[in-house]
């Protein structure tokens, strides 16, 4: 009997290969970059994808100041945190958390698409976001990329 046996591979830790991307988020509505960093940080790009294994690649976000909000979310849409005491509860509107740490807009929306576990919070240490055109990943030499061409 001659037939084809397939087997199906899983990634692990020291069979992933992970590259270096840069994105330019000027000009990028903000929950599309998110949605679409979020997809390369997972890894869901690649054939070899494993859902359990951290086998996306390393992201370096430049001009964070440079992302958009569509419609009045500049207004409407609001950050809410708790101090942890009594009546500590804060909220800060999508201009204002702009106004003061651009490159925290773009990690929150980022964080909100990874995965609510320790796998999750390990991809997101993959990604560096910048304010400005400078970043300090020029050692790794990550190769600039075009969100629109890789994913639809």
């Amino acid at each position: 009997m001659d037939t084809v046996s397939y087997k199906t591979i899983s990634a692990n830790e020291k069979t992933v290969n992970k590259e270096w991307l840069l994105v330019d988020a000027t000009d990028e509505p903000v929950g599309r970059l998110a949605s679409k960093v979020a997809f390369l940080l997972r890894g869901k790009h690649k054939t070899n994808f494993t859902p359990h294994v951290d086998c996306g690649d390393n992201i370096v976000i430049i001009n964070a100041e440079k992302a958009r909000f569509t419609g009045n979310k500049w207004t409407d849409k609001e950050y809410v945190r708790n101090t942890g005491y009594p009546g500590g509860k804060r909220v800060q509107t999508a201009k204002e958390m702009h106004d003061k740490y651009p490159e925290r807009v773009i990690e929150h929306a980022v964080r909100g698409m990874l995965p609510k576990n320790r796998l999750g919070r390990d991809m997101f240490r993959n990604m560096f976001v910048y304010v400005g055109s400078e970043h300090k990943q020029e050692a790794q030499k990550p190769k600039k990329i075009d969100l629109n061409e890789i994913i639809k």
